[in-house]
C-alpha cells in the first residue's frame, strides 16, 4: 500500500493544465467537471511501486490542482479519479484504475493487457453496468514529469512556401529499421532519423517536408497483441503531448528535438499526422486508460438518448467532443506545444471532419476552425485535412475553409484509373492535373489547397499498385478480409513477383508514369516513403499491424534508376514555376492562354474530344505563363517560364502525336518508355511516336 500523503502539499494553480516543473517542485492541474475527488499517485523509478497518494486540495473552475514541492524531473505519476459510476448518465469513474494525464509530456513503460484495465467486470451479464475493483496500476504505463529545456542554437525553420512544398509521408520505425547506414541501436527511432544518411537522402531527392505517421503515445490493441502483432501505424492515441516511447532510443525528448534541428538544417520541414478525433479507449465496452475515467461525459460525444453509448463518426468506437470548450482547449494546447516547444512546422489531421462537427453535423464554420484561424501560433503553420470521416455527410473534399489544404482523394482515384487504362478519364484527369479548381477555386484558395497523392500508408505502395490486382493481407490474421477491395490497381499481366522481363519493365514504366504525373501536377505532391525506390509490401494494402519487414522500407532492394528519375522530376518541378503556379489556370483570356489541351492530331481539343468515352491520350501545353503576381514586364504581363508540352498515353498501343503550333521545335526531356531514339528534337507538324502506356515531357527550344 502507498505511504500516507506527504505533509507539504500546497494549493498550486489551475493553470497551466498538466504537470509543470518550476525548478523547486511541480504544479499538477487536471480538468474534470464531474469528479468528486482526484488523487495524484507517485511511483518509484521503476514504475512498479506506488509510493504516495496525494489528494489534490483545490478545485477551481472545474480544474483540480495542487503544488508538490521538492519533486524532480523523472518523477513518475498517474491519477485516480473518484466520482459516480453511472454509465447510463455518461459517468464511468473508477478510482481503482490508474489514469494517464491527458497533458503528460512523457510516458514510461508499456501497457500490459489485463482484464483489470476495464472499469467493469468482463463476462458479467450486464457487462459495462457492473463495477470492477481490481487495481490496474502495475500494468499501466506511467506519466513522467519532465524538464522541457533544450538548446536550439542557431536552428531556424525552413518556412517553405506552399507552392514549393513536396511532402514525403514517412513512418518513424519503418524508415530506418533496415537502413544499412543507421547504427542498429538507433534504428526505428528519432535518433535513427537524425542520422545524417536520412536527411541527406531526402534533401538530395528534392523533398521539402516529411509527414510522420502518428507519433503521439498510443496503445497496441488487445486483439493484435493476442495475435503477436502491434498497432504499427499508431492511429490509437492515448496522449496528445507525449511521444510514443518506442520511438525514443534513450527515452529523452531531446532526441526528437535533435532530429528536428537536423532536418531543418537540411531545409526539410516537419509535419505531424495527428489523431484528435478519437482515443484508444474504444466504445462502451472498451478499457479505461485516461479520458473515460477522468470525465467521460465531457470528453466524448455520447448518444443523447442513452449516454451509456458513444456516438461514433470515426469507426473506432468513440469520438472526442471537440465542441466542448475544455476538449477544444486540449487540442489547441497540444498543437501549440508541438509548434512552440518542439518546433514542428505543420499538421495533418486524421478524419478532420469529425473535429469540425457542431453537435453531430459537419460545419465549415465550426468552433474548431474558428479557434485555429484566429490563433496567432497555429494560423501560421501548415494545416492539412484528411477531409472526411465515417459519419453522415462526412466526405468533404473541397469543403474546408481558407487556410487549409486537403488530401485530394479524387486525384488518387482518377490518376489510378487513367493509368490502369480506363477510358473516358481525360476530362477528370485534366482537372486533377491543374490543381482541381472545380473543388478548391473559391474563397481565395490556391492550388496548394490540393494535396495530391496516388499512394499513402493506407493502401498499396506504388510498386504493389502495378503488381497486384488483389490485396494479400493474410499476414494480418483476418483471413484477408481487412483492407480495401477497391484499389484501381493492375498487375500488368501477372500477380505478384515474376521473372517475365516484359512485365517487369512495364511495371517500372507504370511507376515512372505515375511519379511523373504526381510531380508535374499543380498542387502539393505527396510521396509515400519508399515509392521513389520501388519498395513493396508484398501486396499487403493494410499494413497497420505489421511492425515487421512487410511494412519497413527495404533499402537493400533500392531501384537506383527510379530514385534518379524521381530526383530529376523534382528538380524540374522546383526550377520551373509553371509546375507549381501560385494561381489556378484561367485557360484562354485577353492576353492569350496559360494552358491549352491538345489532341494527337496536334489541334486544340473540342467538346467532342473531351466527351469521347474511349479517350486515353491527353496533351497538355503549358504556354509558359507562371501565374506569378510579380508583374515586371513593360506590358504588365507576368514573368514567363519556358513552354512545355506534356503527353500522356494510357492506351495499350502506340499513338502517333503531331507536334502542335507552327515554327516551333520541341526537345524531349522525359520519356518514361526510355527508348533510345535517333533524335530528341521535333518540330511543329512532326509526328512524335508516343509509345503505349507512356508519358513524355518536351520543352520548346
Amino acid at each position: 500500500m502507498p505511504s500516507p500523503p506527504r505533509a507539504r502539499v500546497w494549493p498550486g494553480a489551475p493553470h497551466p493544465l498538466g504537470a509543470t516543473w518550476d525548478g523547486a517542485g511541480a504544479n499538477f492541474a487536471l480538468f474534470s467537471a464531474h469528479a468528486q475527488k482526484v488523487e495524484l499517485c507517485l511511483f518509484d523509478a521503476s514504475g512498479e511501486r506506488e509510493q504516495e497518494r496525494i489528494v489534490l486540495p483545490e478545485y477551481t473552475d472545474e480544474v483540480w490542482h495542487g503544488y508538490v514541492p521538492d519533486l524532480l524531473p523523472g518523477q513518475l505519476y498517474g491519477y485516480r479519479v473518484h466520482g459516480p459510476y453511472a454509465p447510463q448518465q455518461g459517468h464511468r469513474f473508477n478510482p481503482h484504475k490508474l489514469l494517464l494525464d491527458p497533458y503528460a509530456k512523457s510516458m514510461r513503460g508499456e501497457l500490459k493487457w489485463t482484464d483489470a484495465h476495464f472499469a467493469y467486470r468482463l463476462g458479467n451479464p450486464r457487462e459495462d453496468l457492473s463495477f470492477d475493483r481490481r487495481d490496474n496500476a502495475r500494468n499501466m504505463p506511467k506519466c513522467e514529469l519532465v524538464d522541457t529545456a533544450f538548446t536550439w542554437g542557431d536552428e531556424h525553420r525552413p518556412g517553405t512556401h506552399w507552392s514549393q512544398t513536396v511532402i514525403y509521408e514517412m513512418h518513424v520505425r519503418g524508415a530506418t529499421m533496415q537502413h544499412p547506414d543507421v547504427p542498429e541501436r538507433r534504428r526505428g527511432t528519432f535518433a535513427g532519423l537524425a542520422w545524417p544518411a536520412m536527411a541527406e537522402h531526402l534533401r538530395s531527392l528534392g523533398v521539402t517536408a516529411v509527414e510522420f505517421l502518428p507519433i503521439h503515445a498510443f496503445i497496441d490493441d488487445r486483439n493484435l497483441v493476442d495475435k503477436g502483432l502491434r498497432n504499427y501505424w499508431g492511429y490509437n492515441s492515448i496522449g496528445f503531448f507525449a511521444i510514443e516511447p518506442r520511438y525514443l532510443a534513450g527515452g529523452r525528448l531531446a532526441e526528437f528535438k535533435s532530429m528536428v534541428r537536423r532536418f531543418h538544417d537540411a531545409g526539410i520541414e516537419i509535419i505531424l499526422d495527428v489523431v484528435y478525433n478519437h482515443t484508444a479507449e474504444g466504445n462502451h465496452l472498451g478499457p479505461t486508460f485516461s479520458f473515460k475515467g477522468i470525465d467521460n461525459a465531457s470528453y466524448y460525444k455520447l448518444v443523447p438518448e442513452d449516454q451509456r453509448y458513444y456516438w461514433d463518426s470515426t469507426g473506432c468506437g468513440n469520438t472526442l467532443d471537440v465542441g466542448h470548450p475544455r476538449v477544444l482547449q486540449l487540442v489547441l494546447d497540444s498543437l501549440r506545444y508541438w509548434v512552440t516547444d518542439m518546433h514542428v512546422d505543420g499538421f495533418r489531421f486524421d478524419l478532420t471532419a469529425s473535429l469540425a462537427r457542431e453537435g453531430f453535423h459537419y460545419d465549415p464554420g465550426s468552433a474548431f476552425f474558428d479557434a485555429i484561424r484566429q490563433d496567432p501560433v497555429l494560423s501560421g503553420v501548415k494545416l492539412i485535412a484528411e477531409p472526411w470521416d465515417l459519419g453522415h455527410g462526412g466526405y468533404q473534399v473541397g469543403g474546408f475553409p481558407p487556410g487549409w489544404s486537403e488530401w485530394n482523394g479524387h486525384y488518387r482515384d482518377v490518376v489510378r484509373k487513367f493509368w490502369k487504362g480506363d477510358g473516358g478519364q481525360v476530362a477528370a484527369l485534366a482537372s486533377r492535373l491543374t490543381g482541381s479548381a472545380d473543388l478548391f477555386n473559391h474563397r481565395g484558395r490556391r492550388p496548394w489547397a490540393s494535396v495530391n497523392f496516388i499512394t499513402a500508408h493506407d493502401g498499396f505502395t506504388l510498386a504493389d499498385l502495378v503488381s497486384y490486382n488483389d490485396k494479400h493481407n493474410e499476414a494480418n490474421g483476418e483471413d484477408n478480409r481487412d483492407g480495401s477491395n477497391d484499389n484501381e490497381s493492375w498487375n500488368c499481366g501477372a500477380e505478384g513477383s515474376t521473372e517475365n522481363s516484359d512485365i517487369v519493365e512495364l511495371r517500372r514504366r507504370m511507376q515512372r508514369n505515375m511519379l511523373a504525373t504526381l510531380i508535374l501536377s499543380q498542387g502539393v505532391p505527396l510521396l509515400l516513403a519508399g515509392d521513389e525506390m520501388g519498395n513493396s509490401q508484398g501486396g499487403n494494402n493494410n499494413a497497420y499491424c505489421q511492425d515487421s519487414p512487410i511494412a519497413w522500407i527495404d533499402w537493400s532492394t533500392m531501384d537506383e534508376e527510379l530514385v534518379a528519375f524521381t530526383r530529376r522530376l523534382l528538380g524540374i518541378r522546383h526550377h520551373h514555376p509553371v509546375f507549381h503556379r501560385p494561381r489556378f489556370f484561367r485557360g484562354h483570356f485577353d492576353q492569350g492562354a496559360d494552358v491549352m489541351w491538345v489532341t494527337p492530331q496536334g489541334r486544340e481539343m473540342t467538346d467532342e474530344d473531351w466527351s469521347f468515352p474511349e479517350a486515353r491520350t491527353l496533351g497538355m501545353f503549358f504556354t509558359g505563363d507562371t501565374g506569378d503576381a510579380d508583374y515586371t514586364t513593360e506590358g504588365g504581363l507576368p514573368q514567363r517560364d519556358m513552354p512545355f508540352l506534356l503527353l500522356m498515353n494510357s492506351f495499350w498501343e502506340p499513338v502517333p502525336f503531331t507536334m502542335p503550333g507552327t515554327d516551333r521545335s520541341w526537345e524531349v526531356w522525359i520519356d518514361t518508355y526510355e527508348r533510345t531514339r535517333e533524335t530528341t528534337v521535333y518540330t511543329s507538324g512532326e509526328v512524335y511516336p508516343l509509345d503505349a502506356r507512356s508519358l513524355v515531357l518536351l520543352v520548346r527550344v
